[in-house]
């Protein structure tokens, strides 16, 4: 290794690196769902639906659920009295490259019980669908967003599903993407003329185009009083 050359360390890095025996999706040792009163329920109540339980970094509760049973099951997580998982810290997403499917991660906290929770789930590149939340938990409207624009997930019934970061019209792909080049697809001069292309209109929204001609005209005024004085 101490022998690489830069290029030789980053040559895989857009795929992500593979080796034999390592194409399953890290989910860590399978734990005991008695010891946690939610991860009981769960398999109480959706039985096969719930696919793995682990426990990581200490005490971190992990449970990897089917793609076409999690929004039922995050329902029963959110509306159950016994669970009450009502607040949605976050959605985000992993790729853990070499051809591996896609994670993605909901994490949920319940203020009532003070009990966290992180459900996974299995989404296959050659399919990135899945239904959204956004109608159990405001904040996912823009957590999908970020994932859809930086992953490539697509969220079956989210009402507004657009690019959050990068530019709407961004031709590149989604760059938290294994297969994503380091420098991007397009080198500096064909990102530089696409950008110089791009209608200002196109970029920023009316509010902030007012807000820009505001401080232009505050700059004029200033340049000319100076200048009469």
């Amino acid at each position: 290794m101490a022998d690489e050359t830069f290029e030789e360390a980053i040559a895989d890095l857009e795929s992500g690196r593979s080796k034999a025996g390592e194409q399953e999706v890290p989910a860590g040792d399978q734990a005991d769902a008695g010891s946690h009163p939610t991860v009981a329920a769960l398999r109480a109540e959706f039985g096969d639906a719930v696919l793995h339980h682990a426990v990581m970094a200490g005490d971190e509760r992990v449970v990897r659920v089917s793609r076409d049973r999690a929004v039922a099951i995050l329902r029963w997580l959110k509306d159950d009295p016994a669970q009450e998982y009502d607040f949605l810290a976050d959605v985000t997403a992993v790729d853990w490259g070499g051809g591996r499917p896609l994670d993605l991660v909901y994490q949920l906290w319940s203020i009532p019980h003070r009990r966290a929770l992180r459900v996974k789930v299995s989404v296959p590149l050659d399919d990135p669908v899945a239904d959204t939340v956004s109608g159990l938990w405001k904040t996912a409207n823009w957590l999908e967003r970020e994932v859809w624009d930086m992953f490539g997930i697509r969220f079956r019934g989210h009402p507004d599903l657009r690019r959050i970061l990068m530019p709407e019209g961004y031709a590149e792909g989604h760059p938290l993407r294994k297969d994503f080049p380091l420098r991007g697809r397009f080198s500096r001069a064909e990102q530089t003329r696409r950008i110089l292309a791009t209608p200002v209109a196109e970029t920023y929204s009316e509010q902030e185009l007012a807000v820009a001609e505001e401080v232009r005209s505050h700059h004029r005024g200033s340049a000319g009083s100076e200048a009469s004085e």
